[in-house]
């Protein structure tokens, strides 16, 4: 069990799940800033689920959409920004919802 919660996967095991090598899960990790896998004391990457599900986009922009490095990095940037942009709207819903609450 992590500390953040949720089981965490070894390069070995992670790399299995996704059909790749672990070296390629090295040289993204050195070109995605968004992937940061957790390291154990001995250095040891972790990966989580959520690690799991970027590498997994990772992996469709760049085999399946044939998109670059390049390209697969401004998508997942674009994508982290609508991300927070719907988190925000989300939040400004649910205090207009609390404020109609008390008011009606």
């Amino acid at each position: 069990m992590s500390p953040h919660g949720g089981r965490t996967y070894k390069i070995g095991e992670a790399a299995k799940h996704l059909e790749l090598e672990p070296y390629v899960l090295r040289f993204w990790e050195t070109e995605f800033p968004q992937l940061r896998p957790l390291r154990t004391s001995r250095g040891q990457r972790l990966y989580t689920e959520e690690h799991l599900e970027l590498l997994q986009r990772i992996k469709h922009l760049l085999y399946k959409e044939g998109m670059t490095i390049e390209g697969a990095k401004q998508r997942l940037d674009d994508l982290q920004k609508w991300g927070s942009l719907l988190q925000e709207i989300r939040r400004d819903i649910q205090e207009i919802k609390n404020m109609l609450r008390r008011s009606g």
